[in-house]
């Protein structure tokens, strides 16, 4: 039972993020192209560009309130799932506000360190860099993943179907190469 709930709380948490950041994406798209901007590299440039298009105030405004909605469902997200991994898992029992200020304290502290130190102008470079060490870190969740689900000794009846490993595996292939080519650019461009 208490996997079922966990499973609805975690999807309906990404289900919302997956709507807010489409309405975020798909607002963003259509006023700047609308307007002819194809060349929007940064988010205060988004913000702005928004204001003038748009002739409101309140654009960036909603804007932004959509960019903290989404953070927040991500947020809710990851913490849902760190509860889970402690209290299932690893059996190491902890006040849920503890674990909770302990988690978004890990996440807010170092992005609020860089700001404090760098100024609003290290925002862009930080938002790269949050996305490829997440983008490095998705093999090393994906691959336990579908190799513990593709499992019948770990999932018995509930393990996923060979159609589903089988394009699981593809996509975890995909996603590895991705990366491996990610290293390999970066690499090569500080060279």
């Amino acid at each position: 039972e208490a996997v079922v709930y966990s499973t609805l709380d975690s999807n309906v948490s990404l289900l919302l993020a997956f709507f807010v950041n489409a309405a975020i994406l798909v607002l963003s798209a259509a006023t700047f192209n609308r307007s002819g901007h194809k060349d929007v590299a940064s988010i205060e440039e988004a913000a702005s560009l928004m204001d003038r298009v748009l002739g409101k105030k309140m654009a960036s405004v909603l804007f932004g309130t959509a960019l903290l909605a989404s953070g927040q469902q991500s947020t809710l997200t990851g913490t849902l799932a760190g509860q889970v991994v402690m209290d299932g898992f690893l059996h190491f029992k902890i006040e849920p506000a503890m674990q909770r200020l302990v988690t978004r304290t890990s996440a807010i502290a170092p992005a609020l360190a860089v700001l404090l130190l760098q100024g609003d102008s290290a925002v862009d470079t930080l938002l790269l860099w949050s996305q490829v060490v997440l983008s490095l870190q998705l093999p090393f969740a994906i691959i336990p993943l579908v190799y513990f689900t593709s499992s019948h000794s770990i999932m018995g009846e509930h393990a996923s179907s060979t159609f589903l490993c089988m394009l699981s595996w593809a996509i975890t292939s995909l996603v590895v190469g991705l990366n491996l080519l990610l290293i390999y650019t970066g690499l090569a461009s500080l060279t």
